[in-house]
């Protein structure tokens, strides 16, 4: 990120919150909701979304740092419960776990 925060990336930050995998569930079933691995910024991957930039987008997935989550992950968050950071880039909710302090 650079020094100065872009409105955007300030926006989707107020907008990410923590959610419950019970929450997410629904989004998971509509096919619409794509994980983000833990050394990428969630606010960061959402606000390249939501400006389009293929670029980067395509790179998280062909890295596999982001993609359209799949049964074997979902079933290892449901038998897990974590703690979940999500943001909605619109039709997509992003998520990642949250850190442990």
């Amino acid at each position: 990120m650079t020094q100065h925060t872009s409105t955007l990336y300030a926006k989707l930050l107020g907008e990410t919150a923590k959610i419950s995998w019970q929450e997410l569930q629904p989004f998971f079933a509509k096919g619409a909701l794509l994980w983000v691995a833990p050394e990428l910024d969630l606010v960061a991957v959402a606000e390249a979304m939501a400006k389009n930039d293929k670029g980067r987008v395509s790179a998280w997935l062909e890295a596999g740092t982001l993609e359209r989550l799949g049964e074997r992950r979902a079933a290892e968050l449901v038998e897990r419960d974590p703690q979940l950071w999500a943001v909605v880039v619109s039709p997509w909710v992003v998520f990642q776990e949250r850190a442990s302090s």
